[in-house]
This record gives C-alpha cells, sequence and structure tokens, in this order.
C-alpha cells in the first residue's frame, strides 16, 4: 500500500520518515532525493534553489520500480507525494514555528515567505484534496519526532485495518491558520 506523507517544507516529513523506517521497517521512498538522484525534473530553478518535477517521469519511475513490492506499506515522503498517492497524510506547522525550523534550515527570506503563506492558506491541504482520495492531518506544532511518528503509525494501522470509519483527531480541516496571512 502506498501511502504519501506530505506537507510544506519543514513539517517533518522527512525526519518522522527516517524515523518510521528505522522503527517499523517499512518501505520509505524519500522523493526529493529520487528526483534529483535520478534526474526526474526539466529545469532547475535557480532563484528558487529547487528543480521542477517531471510528475510523469516520476510515475512511471515509481510503477517500475514498487509495484509488486513486498512490504505492506511503502511511504512516499516529499511536498509532492499527494500527486501521485492516492491516501496522504499531510502535516502541519505552525507557520511561526514553521519560519523558525526554515531559518535554521539556512532558507532565503523570500522561500521562507512563500512557505508561511502556503502553510497558512492550507495550499497542500487543498491540493490533497484535489487529488487523493482519502487525507488525513496531523499537527506537529510543539511534537517530537516520536510524537509524529505516533501519530503516523495510529493512522496507517488504522487505514491496514480496513476501518471506513473517520479518525476525529486527524480529520482535514481541522487546523487553521488563515489569520496569520499578512
Amino acid at each position: 500500500m502506498l501511502i504519501g506523507l506530505t506537507g510544506t517544507p519543514g513539517t517533518g516529513k522527512t525526519s518522522v520518515s527516517r524515523f518510521l523506517e528505522k522503527k517499523r521497517q517499512w518501505n520509505v521512498i524519500h522523493l526529493n532525493e529520487l528526483i534529483k538522484e535520478k534526474h526526474l525534473y526539466t529545469e532547475i530553478d535557480e532563484k528558487r534553489d529547487a528543480v521542477i518535477a517531471d510528475m510523469e517521469l516520476i510515475r512511471e519511475h515509481l510503477k517500475e520500480n514498487i509495484d509488486g513490492e513486498e512490504k505492506e506499506v511503502t511511504i512516499l515522503e516529499s511536498h509532492l507525494s499527494h500527486y501521485i498517492a492516492d491516501i496522504v497524510i499531510v502535516l502541519r506547522a505552525y507557520p511561526p514555528e514553521l519560519e523558525m525550523r526554515l531559518k535554521t534550515r539556512g532558507y532565503s527570506n523570500e522561500k521562507i515567505k512563500e512557505n508561511f503563506e502556503a502553510e497558512a492558506l492550507d495550499v497542500i491541504l487543498v491540493e490533497a484534496f484535489e487529488w487523493c482520495k482519502k487525507v488525513f492531518e496531523v499537527n506537529t506544532t510543539g511534537k517530537s519526532i516520536e510524537e509524529v511518528g505516533q501519530d503516523i503509525e495510529k493512522i496507517i494501522d488504522h487505514i491496514l485495518s480496513g476501518s471506513e470509519e473517520e479518525i476525529p483527531e486527524y480529520e482535514p480541516g481541522s487546523i487553521d491558520w488563515i489569520d496569520l496571512v499578512p
């Protein structure tokens, strides 16, 4: 089962997926690394210090390489995973906390502002609703990697159980930071 782990840069996707990879030994595909490693992009945006992903090439590569995998769960970790997976977990972070995380990474002021606004406006959550069949939302604000990992494990175990019931604490749309948009 392919499950996307998505969210604005800085919400904790890579950290928590590496934690889960070791703890649960789930197959994790770090999509951003794969895109660069396999040159699954059309161009380099030097101004934004990013590559422009070729989603068709990515889909083809993943289809060739994960179809028939033996693992019960494959997590596709990236801010782009909601364009590929039908089931996604969107990680969220309070924009001022996200801003601090991105400053620590050395992001430019322009990139920080862009991601702050995207998080406050629920951009990835809205896109996930447009592209995916099932969406869950996890607030990572003030939580440790282990706590976020437990949230994700609870969601994935729920999915694997086959239950169609919603999990109220992970219901999408319950987090609202729109008032923070300048």
